[in-house]
């Protein structure tokens, strides 16, 4: 029996090291913006010119929603300046593209209890998320690794009623009717399940509410062929298999928003009404239980 061969890295300080740089960690997460923890997100921009002076690290987007998140990279420990400067761009870039959803991140090699505490005083008004990098060597070979240390607060439904109301020939126009109808399928299972819903039309998704309070466990957005769905709920081996084996198409599990991004057409709701009617009843289960 072949024995298993144990490596002890070593932990490398990236701000002291003679050969890497925040440059090289830049390129990294721009090659692949997955490894950050947030989900399947892809590049739009790198050193992003600022309106008044410096550059945006790196511009990164959900490719399923309108979310972009505002990165800034710091070697070394966090400090002031590395807030503000990260907060400013985040600024900036809401105000620019008000259209998209947007999140600050900094990325730092030492996210310190101080630097948490401030940040925990306006997280609920500024989404911030704070994310401790650490580098290791063996030999020649260097990884890096990302760990989520401070989330973003989830007020998904407080803030996503102060977006733009719009209607159903909206979605219809960004869709079409065909994937719209798809949505009235689905919310026919809710209405199975409880009485008192009601489809909210909004900017960015189509969501629910319940005697007039927003209750989005499920969140839909119709596109030209098919409809994105997002269900609230927590991440287990079965129900990730159950999904995959079905005529569904997993996107991903976003552990950030607590939801599974799932992929349907016309066909696989047909095919898989039963898989989808436990699934919604799951997340309708789970919001309930949080609330």
């Amino acid at each position: 029996m072949n024995k298993v061969r144990l490596i002890k890295p070593e932990l490398v300080n990236i701000a002291l090291h003679p050969e890497l740089s925040e440059k090289w960690v830049q390129e990294i997460i721009a090659r692949d913006p997955s490894i950050l923890g947030l989900g399947e997100l892809i590049l739009k921009d790198i050193e992003r010119i600022q309106p008044k002076a410096g550059r945006l690290d790196l511009l990164l987007q959900d490719e399923d929603s309108e979310r972009r998140y505002e990165v800034e990279i710091q070697l070394g420990r966090t400090d002031e300046s590395h807030i503000i400067r990260t907060i400013e761009y985040w600024d900036n870039e809401r105000k620019r593209y008000p259209q998209y959803d947007h999140v600050a991140v900094i990325i730092a090699e030492d996210v310190t209890s101080r630097f948490s505490n401030v940040i925990g005083l306006f997280n609920g008004a500024i989404p911030v998320v704070a994310i401790q990098m650490n580098a290791y060597r063996n030999g020649n070979e260097y990884w890096l690794t990302f760990t989520t240390v401070l989330n973003e607060i989830r007020r998904e439904d407080e803030v996503e009623e102060t977006k733009e109301i719009t209607d159903r020939s909206y979605w219809e126009k960004r869709g079409t009717p065909s994937t719209v109808k798809i949505v009235d399928e689905m919310f026919a299972f809710i209405s199975e399940l409880s009485s008192g819903y009601e489809l909210k039309y909004n900017k960015f998704y189509i969501g629910l509410a319940k005697d007039g309070q927003p209750d989005n466990f499920v969140v839909f957005r119709p596109r030209k062929h098919t409809v994105h769905i997002e269900l609230k709920m927590e991440q287990t081996k079965e129900i990730t298999n159950k999904i995959e084996n079905s005529s569904l198409e997993l996107i991903r599990y976003n552990p950030i928003w607590g939801r599974y991004y799932v992929r349907a057409t016309k066909d696989s709701v047909d095919k898989d009404k039963e898989l989808l009617q436990e699934l919604i009843k799951l997340s309708q289960g789970n919001s309930r239980s949080e609330g």
